[in-house]
């Protein structure tokens, strides 16, 4: 699985500080091109960039889920279906066995994200990637624990500043 390919196009929204990678059609057309997934030049509407922002917006929701974050997952996982079915999916048996889209444009380009989100779950690398427990940070890593257990993008970041809130909440109320 190009587990980069994901977390990276997840990441293009990062909440802490906000920074927004996909602010139009173009920035999208530059975006999925730079990573080989979108011929360069294609047409990218603003349907096309909802599009996409929804697929990303429901892989982080799934993401989160697998840190024990709550969320519509039925709803995610229906709008991963419908893109899947919209770049044409198919199943091709070479080696490796894989997803391929049918569709060119966005339609397939999300097509190419989805399908290696679809290796992922089988191989396992899917399990291992979650979103930051932090509210204010839902940023995309690989828990590479051998327990799988990391909550938070960084101990350094969200981590330090959880247990410190926590530490605060627990001594606040012995006053």
């Amino acid at each position: 699985m190009n587990s980069d390919l994901v977390i990276d196009f997840v990441n293009t929204l990062d909440l802490r500080p906000y920074k927004e990678e996909l602010t139009s059609p173009a920035a999208l057309a530059g975006w999925l091109a730079d990573r080989g997934v979108l011929a360069r030049g294609s047409r990218v509407t603003k349907a096309d960039l909802e599009e996409a922002i929804q697929v990303r917006e429901a892989l982080r929701t799934l993401l989160a889920a697998q840190n024990g974050l709550e969320g519509d997952t039925a709803a995610a996982t229906a709008v991963l279906d419908g893109a899947g079915r919209a770049a044409g999916l198919e199943a091709r048996f070479g080696e490796p066995a894989r997803l391929e889209p049918a569709r060119a444009g966005v339609r397939g380009a999300l097509g190419s994200i989805l399908s290696e989100v679809h290796a992922g779950m089988v191989d396992g690398t899917w399990e291992r990637m979650k979103a930051c427990r932090a509210d204010d940070c839902r940023w995309i890593f690989l828990d590479t624990a051998k327990n799988r257990s990391r909550a938070w993008c960084s101990m350094r970041s969200c981590g330090n500043r959880e247990k410190v809130r926590a530490y605060r909440e627990r001594h606040a109320s012995h006053h």
